[in-house]
């Protein structure tokens, strides 16, 4: 009875010590909802996933339970497959349902609530799989862990990043407790294929698993990333199985029944053709039926390798493993391509994964920089699960271990898989903490019997009677001596135990504080920029035709006449479909991005007509640009547009002495002609008027001092005239010595080095109220919106020009020079429907003529007599 009571008041202790944990795992992460910006919700929201993610929404609302796989509000002019799975905007918009939400801010509220409370929900998730893996003491330590580590893990669960990735995380790690428990069933309870009364438990445990897989399945198709850890998991058990002499029946059933139910539902979802894993495909059944197939051969050979060395099962295994790819390689070229780009595209191996922030590699430094001592913390959980695994078999341990090391790797592959590693540091980290207890608590206690064990006090003069008493007093403290004497207190084991509890607490206070930087501060905070500027083209742009609310199906889907696209980096793709209810060209699933009609080759071309080529051929009637994609981001954009030389032609990287430490060199970004040329420059450095060069550096370089052979080293800089610059660094190169050549660049965006033509068929229509420069001059803003237009046509010679203002009140100068004896200018000076107007009319400078154009000359293109 008294261990019955005990047992429950240690229960109830454990409930309520989960419930703190997730009720404080709940509270610091929507902190943003109470800030100083709460007020305006919209403010606090992330401009890329989060705002598709609304959509979906208000999208699924409109048309409840309805999803749609196809989206007709991004990629004009075809649209586009949703990659994403239906059940996280499911559970958002049933949250909206339960929250009576009906406005756009009323369901921005509801919905922003549900990644922090799935992390909360991760509390009891972690205590419940670590208990299952080691015993509750561990579980209690990966509960808290998961309540305050960091990084992605809590950046993407934070109030205001409402996006799919904690989803994931929660029912990946449902799906593996299922697992380990259909594991330790049947290693407690062995299964017989022949007997259905030893099948029946077990079936019903991989039904759960089964559906657990499903649930995330159909959050994310990279749920798949479990089903190869499952088959990594299912190669070693055979593998150990052999090794005692068993056959793992029990594998075969488990996996049969978990990937049979994720094979029948995914049959369901295939919205995608061809085999693409990261897409719902027909590549998601197929690999299901191939690890059922798999379980099934390796099994087989397991019976029919019977008493041979135990060498034997493993060296087959590899060789058929060989032989299966190779196969598949010659008989099914196409699958076997769709599985290796599968895998490329899981794991980053890609030169354009570094250009999408999810998708880089992850560095050492930054992995440190997050999970600090929850690193040493994991990799002494896993000595303690190959120690406890050594000293007895159990499957689940192996799963745990591949889980991980599959997991590790995928994260140093790409960094967005940081947010899956935070299960794995918790859950090692609080198997290490609770083996490092477990093994020092014998120690401890011995070392707290000794100390309370009290020397014999001096003698002292017997009183009649108490003779017996006090011999026997002396003979049990003597007893008591000798018991702690000879129990050796082994200080090795408390003092890792200490360090394991210290590491354990400065993670837990580092990853606090990191915690509570990121949530106490302005957190996820929406460009104020591109939100103007799209609310801007929403209330002033021509409606598309398309409904915002519509659910759309593919097969019979055509554009009205009146739609068009968006034109701008992928990026902001899925904020123009959101707040402007645009269609952009390309977004954020990477998609428009690439190829001769990508937007890659629209910003980074340097001729107006492969610009116009690419923008008619994919219905754009606005461009969108900003200081990012002219600066910090061009290096991406040149990335997809030239894998091989990246942003080397147009924003080299030099290097010049840093004067703080000698024998060091700090990076200097350069510009060069190719760059000026650039539409993406032309447009938003100059507002596509005509430039030319100015001031410029001839530098002069060299390749033998610097650390690498390709850090070119600044010798000598001298500010020219261009064209003095380019004969001199002609001159050079022509005797250049190797390892050294010289050029001319321009250390500022908006000071060419080479004359900048101007562009004739588009015109600024929208500017942001942000000056990128500090002060009143140079005056370029933050975002700017173009349209393209046909340009009315203008007989004459030399250079035009037209003063212009913008809607925030800037002045600026048209102008361009004539080709062919002729002018194709963008700007009307009659009728202009925008804020950014004409204030005189057209000059040819040097003549003294002036004209005027109209607004449908500009649209219909004109020739003005």
């Amino acid at each position: 009875m008294a261990d019955t009571g005990l047992f429950r008041y240690r229960n109830i202790g454990i409930i309520v010590i989960l419930i703190i944990l997730a009720a404080f795992s709940l509270w610091i992460r929507v902190l943003p909802l109470f800030g100083p910006h709460a007020a305006d919700i919209l403010s606090i929201v992330g401009s890329d996933d989060p705002l598709y993610n609304l959509r979906q929404i208000e999208q699924i609302l409109a048309n409840f339970p309805g999803y749609s796989w196809f989206e007709a509000m991004t990629l004009f002019p075809t649209g586009q497959t949703v990659p994403w799975g239906p059940l996280f905007t499911f559970i958002c918009s049933v949250a909206c349902l339960v929250a009576g939400a009906t406005t756009r801010t009323e369901i921005i509220q509801a919905a922003l609530w549900v990644p922090p409370i799935l992390a909360a929900l991760m509390v009891p998730v972690i205590f419940v799989l670590v208990r299952k893996i080691w015993d509750w003491k561990a579980g209690l330590i990966a509960a808290a862990l998961i309540a305050v580590i960091g990084g992605q893990f809590f950046f993407r669960s934070l109030a205001g990043y409402l996006d799919h990735h904690i989803a994931e995380v929660f029912f990946s790690t449902i799906y593996c407790i299922a697992y380990l428990y259909c594991l330790d069933f049947c290693r407690k309870s062995p299964v017989d294929l022949k007997v259905w009364k030893t099948l029946k438990i077990p079936v019903l445990v991989s039904c759960i698993a089964g559906v657990a897989y499903v649930l995330g399945f159909l959050t994310m198709p990279t749920m798949i990333l479990f089903a190869f850890i499952t088959a990594l998991t299912t190669i070693c058990l055979f593998i150990y199985e052999y090794y005692h002499g068993r056959h793992g029946e029990y594998i075969v059933v488990i996996n049969t029944v978990v990937f049979g139910i994720a094979l029948l539902v995914s049959l369901f979802f295939l919205p995608s053709s061809g085999f693409a894993l990261y897409y719902y495909s027909l590549g998601h059944p197929i690999s299901y039926l191939l690890l059922i197939v798999g379980t099934i051969i390796l099994y087989a050979l397991s019976r029919f390798l019977a008493g041979r060395p135990w060498y034997s099962y493993p060296g087959i295994v590899f060789a058929l493993s060989l032989i299966g790819i190779l196969i598949m390689a010659l008989a099914l070229p196409t699958l076997y391509q769709t599985f290796v780009e599968g895998l490329t595209a899981f794991f980053g191996l890609s030169p354009y994964t570094v250009t999408i922030q999810e998708a880089r590699p992850w560095t050492l430094s930054e992995a440190w920089a997050v999970f600090n001592f929850g690193l040493l913390l994991m990799i002494g959980g896993i000595f303690a699960l190959l120690y406890k695994n050594w000293k007895e078999y159990r499957p689940g341990h192996i799963f745990v271990l591949v889980w991980s090391f599959f997991i590790i790797i995928a994260a140093f592959r790409e960094v967005r898989y940081e947010y899956y590693l935070a299960v794995n540091i918790a859950l090692l980290g609080g198997i290490c903490v609770g083996f490092a207890l477990e093994h020092a608590w014998p120690d401890i206690l011995a070392m707290g019997k000794k100390a309370s064990v009290k020397e014999p006090e001096p003698e002292q003069k017997e009183v009649k009677g108490s003779t017996k008493k006090k011999k026997a007093d002396r003979i049990s403290q003597k007893s008591t001596r000798k018991a702690v004497s000879k129990s050796k207190i082994n200080y090795v084991n408390i003092l890792l135990a200490g360090l394991a509890c210290a590491f354990a607490l400065i993670f837990a206070v580092l990853s606090l504080q990191q915690q509570y930087a990121v949530a106490s501060s302005e957190g996820i905070r929406m460009n104020q920029d591109w939100r103007e500027s799209l609310e801007w083209m929403n209330g002033n742009t021509p409606e598309t035709g398309v409904d915002y609310y519509t659910i759309y199906e593919e097969d019979n889907f055509t554009y009205p006449a009146t739609a068009y696209g968006v034109m701008s980096w992928w990026d902001y793709g899925h904020m123009i479909t959101y707040l402007a209810n645009r269609i952009p060209n390309s977004n954020p699933f990477q998609a428009g991005v690439a190829g001769p009609n990508g937007s890659a080759t629209f910003f980074v071309s340097g001729m107006e007509s492969a610009t116009n080529q690419v923008a008619d051929n994919q219905g754009t009637r606005y461009v969108m640009t900003d200081i990012e994609m002219a600066t910090g981001k061009f290096w991406a954009m040149a990335t997809w547009y030239n894998a091989t030389e990246k942003q080397a032609p147009y924003q080299p990287t030099y290097y010049i002495p840093d004067p703080a430490n000698p024998g060091t060199y700090q990076p200097l970004t350069a510009y060069k002609d190719l760059y000026f040329l650039t539409t993406v420059s032309r447009l938003h450095n100059f507002d596509g008027s005509y430039t030319p060069a100015g001031e410029v550096y001839y530098i002069e370089y060299t390749t033998s001092i610097g650390s690498r052979p390709d850090q070119a080293v600044i010798t000598e800089a001298t500010v020219m005239d261009a064209d003095e610059a380019n004969a001199a660094a002609d001159r050079y190169n022509q005797q250049a010595q190797p390892g050294t050549g010289a050029a001319v660049v321009s250390t500022n965006f908006i000071q060419p080095t080479t004359d900048i033509p101007a562009l004739s068929h588009y015109r600024l229509v929208h500017e942001s109220p942000t000056n990128v420069f500090s002060g009143s001059s140079p005056d370029v803003k933050y975002v700017k919106i173009f349209e393209y237009v046909p340009g009315a046509r203008i007989k004459g010679e030399g250079i035009i020009e037209l003063p212009l203002v913008s809607n925030t009140g800037r002045a600026f100068v048209y102008r361009q020079q004539s080709t062919n004896g002729e002018f194709v200018v963008p700007y009307s000076t009659e009728g202009n429907p925008y804020d950014v107007r004409a204030t005189g009319k057209y000059k040819i400078t040097g003549t003294g003529r002036q004209i005027s154009v109209s607004e449908d000359a500009i649209m219909r293109g004109l020739q003005i007599t």
